[in-house]
């Protein structure tokens, strides 16, 4: 009895950690109009010695204000997955997400394996904490803005094909929802391309590091979450894998993305 006790304590601070890193909010989606090849030939000097961090996720927000309003429902198939350094499997559960605008999203099991405890408190927590930062108070307590974090802007740098501006993301304060890193933010479209960082506020005395990778994919013109990777160490009970993949994205916006999101206003916003 007292060895299920441990394993269940175990679980519920894995599962307090992940809730607290899965609060990052960077909106329902990012749109892609395709870059030609002058864009992607990279900025000049010049160009990155006139925007500032700040400068940045303001164009960030704005794109992300017209992307949104674009997307009316997709779909995806999740798989989340728990295992030790060694790649030995916890616990795994598939589900499919459909999302309904503005805020409104779904999770079905399609299947599961492996520790009915882990899924429990850790994968179903995190379904749950999703539900309630997608909408509403914690929505705007974790967003990546302005009132929750300063930006530093301090280069550039490939991330796969993409030119990206890289900003460090301060926390204004300590709480479970913000993180502590760096933002990879595509220089022609202002869509985040990477997210990497720690929890802004210690989850528990147990846990004594965590650390977070979240990469984006393009599909059908926009930008949705690719793969979620978080390693966490735990006192007495060592280093565990937490990863989520995003799969089978079927997206049907209410309009057809166009050029046009791109016009004449966003001239400014194109640096070669």
């Amino acid at each position: 009895m007292t060895i299920r006790v441990e394993r269940c304590k175990r679980w519920v601070l894995i599962a307090f950690m992940l809730g607290a890193t899965s609060g990052v909010s960077t909106g329902q989606s990012q749109s892609f109009a395709g870059k030609t090849p002058e864009e992607t030939a990279g900025f000049s000097d010049g160009a990155l010695m006139a925007l500032t961090g700040d400068d940045i996720i303001a164009k960030l927000l704005e794109r992300n204000r017209i992307r949104n309003e674009h997307l009316q429902r997709y779909s995806a198939v999740r798989t989340y997955e728990i295992r030790n350094l060694q790649g030995k499997l916890a616990a795994q559960t598939v589900v499919r997400v459909d999302y309904e605008a503005p805020d409104k999203k779904t999770f079905n099991k399609t299947f599961e394996r492996g520790s009915g405890i882990v899924r429990h408190l850790v994968f179903d927590r995190l379904i749950q904490s999703e539900g309630e930062t997608s909408s509403g108070r914690e929505h705007h307590n974790s967003a990546i803005s302005e009132a929750n974090y300063a930006f530093a802007l301090v280069g550039e740098e490939d991330v796969g094909p993409y030119r990206c501006f890289v900003l460090t993301a301060t926390p204004k304060r300590k709480d479970k929802y913000l993180f502590e890193g760096k933002i990879w933010i595509d220089a022609v479209d202002f869509a985040i391309v990477k997210i990497a960082g720690q929890p802004a506020k210690k989850p528990s005395f147990w846990i004594n590091r965590a650390e977070f990778v979240r990469e984006y994919q393009r599909i059908d013109g926009f930008w949705l979450p690719f793969r979620d990777e978080t390693f966490v160490e735990l006192k007495l009970y060592g280093r565990k894998v937490f990863t989520v993949d995003h799969q089978q994205d079927v997206i049907n916006p209410a309009n057809p993305i166009r050029d046009a999101t791109r016009d004449a206003g966003d001239q400014e916003q194109r640096f070669r």
